[in-house]
Order: C-alpha cells, then structure tokens, then sequence
C-alpha cells in the first residue's frame, strides 16, 4: 500500500480538489478526510501541572537487597 498526504482547505463550496496525485489513472484508491483541528496534539502533558510527592525519599529503596 502507497500513502500519500495532503494537506489543503476546502474552498468557498466546501469541495476539495486533489491535483498531481503520485497514483495512475483507473487505480482503485482509498481516501480519508480529517479535520485538522481534531488530530492528535504531539505533546498531550505540555502545560499540565507538574506534582512531585516527597521529593527528597529515596526511591525504590528496598530493591537494592533484593540483588543480594
């Protein structure tokens, strides 16, 4: 399978028009329409507040015998 993205804007009609596709004429292609504003944002905790329980204890400090 062969993907290609675009990214366009729907004009005044609320048609879209795709031009100079890397596919041949009469090939049998599947096409998806996303909304931009509802993709996925690459950086879901970006301005997420920040918590740090006891953050001066030692962590995971019984797993150091645990190698004896």
């Amino acid at each position: 399978m062969h993907a290609h993205r675009v990214d366009t804007t729907l004009n005044r009609e609320g048609t879209l028009v795709l031009t100079n596709l890397p596919f041949h004429a009469g090939e049998a292609v599947e096409v998806i329409v996303l909304s931009r504003s509802n993709t996925v944002k690459s950086y879901p905790l970006r301005g997420k507040p920040v918590v740090y329980t006891d953050p001066f204890e030692p962590v995971a400090q019984n797993d150091w015998d645990a190698q004896r």
